[in-house]
């Protein structure tokens, strides 16, 4: 084949392009391994030259309101050994067993083994232990920078805080909610290595701070949680209860003062070993449980009946004893009735008939309507994981007769965080607002409290009314054992019965009570305290949760320094009077005995004889105190 000059130069000229295109595409590729892929090749590189240990962000603290710590982080270490850089597995395993109290077969195979580049020993170890390993001087063996979370205040607050995992993860409460904020961010320590792992001399360790959690304020205050964590483990055992919980609420602000159930453990040594036991005492029953509310739910729907203008002056309500609604029966708790009655009298006596009444002239869609306004049915938005929202039966399902035993507190149920709220809007101010645990976090200089406002549910004038009326259950009804002389204290008493399998279990209640305290004409705080079945001393909630609300409502005024108002002082207190026994008497005699020697009176029982008395024969009490007669 013959080549011409101009073949030749063509193909000169196609070769110095396909010479360029590789040129370019070889320049281009090493750029983008140069510039483009740089650090990461860089960072794969030095994994194969580098090992590193993690350096444990300090979890932030959690303080309550008044800056006292409630959980903190204190320095520990990890143990870690490299089988590759371990020199004396015999010295190593004998040293390390003894200091920290494990197995010295597990040490020696580890630090022989070549199944891994290295192995955790132990996490949380003090710093004295760590710094005996240090002195040893063992190759082949590193700590590394950890923190343990301890609790200050042991056992108080700990179902609000929640707990950590060994590795300082929030697993529940605060801990879990806002563990982003609280954790920080690890950093690592890496030392020079060649291909086997072991430390070269001649190289840098590389060094990467840990940035440390931020600190969160909560709204508690470890005083009042104190006051009523001794308050709920009193219940439990004096009625060797299910469990007792409690909230207490700041009515201006929403913010959660204290919340917990019994049984509860010390944080500083939790039943890691018992799993059970463990969620039992560490979950937060009054924002997880839901039960039916029985009595104190009519405290709503008196407040909707005022709203709406649906009760005259001076009326009057008359209780046989039950209401016929729908072809169906629906008892009041006193099954004799009440007779005729007045509104405070209503309140008073907690007759379910009366209230009845007014949930009929409310009616469905009305009632409805406020359940939603309320945020009955739905969670509240508490900053805590496992909320519920509670159980509404759907308003096209509903009857009469199921509007008439929701109106008192059945058929229907709330958590008590949900109810609390919803309490203290009805009256504060007429205004719902949004629970809060946490108040700021000073780092970030950010309030992540309830705001002020919230949403008007009632005109601040029903809730006046509401709170005078309740004003009288305390001074002269149920809840006289929650009293303080000299001070304007109100509430609702509650009993309701426990379902099991959608049926109701007979003698399982839960007896409960909400109460509130206004002081300097502004309503302050608000407490809800239930006992889940008692099983001593009956089971009403005037006797068995009210007392101990008067105690935390002591607590509170001693701890706060309140002064009583001396025109609620009373003028002459009348000498307290011993139980008169009725035991064998007629029913209707036994309570008109007791109601001539002061006492206000509550009967168990549909029975015409009295077989005795809640306290028993002979109790000194205060004139006016509740009394239950047991009936057969």
């Amino acid at each position: 084949m013959r080549y011409t000059t101009t073949t030749i130069m063509k193909r000169t000229r196609i070769f110095i392009v396909c010479a360029f295109c590789i040129l370019v595409a070889l320049s281009g590729r090493l750029l983008y391994i140069q510039v483009v892929q740089g650090s990461r090749l860089q960072f794969l590189a030095a994994e194969q030259w580098y090992r590193d240990l993690p350096l444990g962000a300090r979890r932030g603290n959690i303080l309550d309101r008044n800056g006292n710590i409630m959980a903190q982080s204190i320095p520990t270490y990890s143990i870690y050994v490299r089988p590759v850089a371990v020199t004396n597995p015999e010295r190593v395993a004998d040293v390390l067993s003894n200091i920290l109290n494990i197995s010295h077969e597990m040490v020696y195979r580890r630090a022989t083994s070549k199944g891994a580049s290295e192995w955790l020993l132990k996490m949380q170890v003090e710093k004295e232990l760590a710094m005996r390993i240090v002195s040893h001087n063992l190759d082949g063996v590193f700590l590394s920078q950890t923190f343990k979370r301890t609790y200050p205040l042991g056992h108080v607050g700990g179902q609000v805080l929640g707990m950590v995992s060994i590795d300082n993860i929030g697993q529940e409460g605060i801990e879990s909610f806002y563990n982003r904020t609280l954790a920080g961010r690890d950093g690592r320590i890496a030392t020079p290595s060649d291909l086997r792992g072991i430390p070269r001399r001649d190289g840098v360790d590389f060094f990467t701070p840990s940035i440390p959690g931020m600190d969160i304020v909560l709204n508690v205050d470890a005083t009042k949680q104190n006051i009523l964590q001794s308050a709920l483990a009193r219940a439990l055992y004096e009625h060797n209860a299910l469990s007792a919980g409690g909230i207490i609420y700041c009515i201006q602000t929403g913010g959660i003062l204290a919340s917990a159930s019994a049984p509860f453990f010390d944080m500083n040594n939790q039943p890691r070993d018992n799993v059970l036991e463990l969620l039992d005492g560490i979950r937060n029953m009054p924002i997880l449980n839901v039960f039916e509310p029985g009595s104190t739910f009519k405290v709503l729907t008196l407040a909707i009946a005022i709203e709406e203008g649906l009760i005259e002056d001076g009326e009057t309500f008359n209780c046989p004893g039950f209401r016929m609604i729908g072809g169906e029966r629906v008892r009041c708790w006193r099954t004799k009735g009440h007779g005729t009655q007045t509104l405070e009298e209503t309140v008073k006596n907690s007759c379910n008939a009366s209230i009845m009444d007014l949930a009929q002239r409310i009616g469905v869609e009305r009632y409805y309507e406020y359940l939603r306004r309320f945020g009955i049915g739905t969670k509240t938005g508490v900053d805590f994981y496992g909320e519920s929202a509670g159980l509404v039966l759907p308003q096209r399902y509903v009857r009469p007769v199921d509007l008439a035993r929701i109106g008192f507190g059945q058929a229907i149920a709330v958590s008590p965080i949900q109810f609390i709220s919803t309490f203290s809007a009805l009256v504060g101010d007429g205004v719902l607002r949004t629970p809060r645990f946490a108040n700021s976090i000073p780092t970030m200089g950010t309030n992540v409290s309830s705001p002020i406002r919230g949403q008007q549910v009632i005109s601040p004038q029903t809730s006046a009314r509401v709170r005078e009326l309740l004003y009288g259950v305390v001074s002269a009804g149920s809840g006289k054992h929650s009293a303080q002389p000299g001070f304007h204290i109100g509430g609702k008493t509650g009993t309701a019965q426990k379902y099991i399998d959608g049926v109701i279990a007979q003698g399982r209640y839960v007896s409960s009570f909400v109460s509130f305290m206004t002081y300097g004409g502004i309503p302050r705080y608000a407490v809800f305290f239930y006992v889940d079945e008692p099983s001593r001393m009956g089971y009403y909630g005037s006797i068995v949760a009210a007392p101990y609300v008067g105690e935390i409502w002591q607590g509170i005024i001693e701890y706060l320094g309140l002064q009583p108002d001396s025109s609620l002082l009373p003028t002459n207190t009348p000498a307290p009077v011993a139980v008169p026994s009725v035991s064998g008497m007629q029913t209707f005699e036994a309570v008109a005995l007791l109601r001539k020697n002061g006492f206000f009176v509550q009967v168990s029982g549909d029975g015409f004889t009295s077989t005795g008395t809640f306290p028993e024969a002979g109790t000194v009490l205060k004139r006016g105190a509740p009394v239950v007669v047991r009936t057969q």
